[in-house]
């Protein structure tokens, strides 16, 4: 299967030939594996058993996370998901995305309304560098096994703020 990969900058003005309208920013996709029983520090991965970290870009705005929360053992099991910078790591915030969401409860879907929604979902991580996302138990709270699998939906912000270029 072909991949598809591009550093542009993706927008529709859709008809608008004077490029008035404002044109938005197209919405990601990145699938991810956390261990439940590792430390809400420990680096997201983007399957079970890969050691590719998931970076997202500087910019980058998740909007949603989609979660398959497969988590077993432990009294109240809960995990944790964040981000550290990727090149200053002295930027970060481990339960920025998810804070002691429910490690066992299977299909999931978080947004910024969520209960266990951290102060970094549906903002802006970082406007200077990539960061990697993090991920793992609770502190005092992990499951014993199981795995919590799913994909973050996100957008990088339009730095020229929907307009197109002239």
């Amino acid at each position: 299967m072909a991949l598809s990969t591009t550093q542009s900058i993706w927008r529709s003005g859709g008809g608008d030939t004077t490029r008035t309208a404002y044109c938005g920013s197209g919405l990601m996709a990145a699938q991810f594996y956390i261990d439940p029983t590792a430390a809400d520090t420990t680096t997201v991965k983007i399957a079970s058993g890969s050691t590719v970290p998931v970076v997202l870009p500087a910019g980058a705005v998740i909007v949603e996370i989609q979660a398959n929360a497969a988590g077993t053992g432990g009294a109240t099991p809960t995990f944790d998901m964040g981000w550290i910078g990727y090149t200053d790591t002295s930027a970060s915030d481990p339960n920025g995305l998810l804070s002691a969401a429910d490690a066992d409860a299977g299909k999931q879907v978080f947004n910024w309304a969520s209960a266990t929604a951290g102060d970094d979902l549906g903002v802006t991580m970082s406007t200077t560098q990539m960061v990697t996302l993090t991920g793992g138990a609770t502190t005092g709270y992990g499951p014993t096994g199981g795995s919590i699998t799913g994909q973050i939906l996100y957008y990088v912000t339009d730095p020229l703020v929907g307009q197109q270029n002239v």
